[in-house]
């Protein structure tokens, strides 16, 4: 049968869509704790956010973090 002597290794074209812009991080970082608590999220859940946005990691948020953050700036 006609078998490879040498294994070949190609990297994969998979892009996954981030949701670490600079103007999310700003907005996160901006965001006051009162507005927060107005859209209904804990304390904690803001904490966690900021912390991973003043790193410089990427960072991904869930779809309703993401949902109500864009809410928000259509309401300003």
């Amino acid at each position: 049968m006609g078998r490879r002597k040498t294994v070949e290794f190609s990297k994969p074209a998979y892009m996954g869509k981030r949701d670490d812009s600079d103007l999310l991080r700003k907005k996160i970082i901006d965001m006051p704790y009162t507005e927060w608590k107005k859209m209904g999220f804990s304390k904690g859940t803001l904490h966690h956010m900021k912390q991973n946005t003043r790193s410089d990691n990427p960072f991904t948020l869930n779809a309703y973090e993401r949902e109500k953050l864009e809410n928000w700036n259509n309401m300003l």
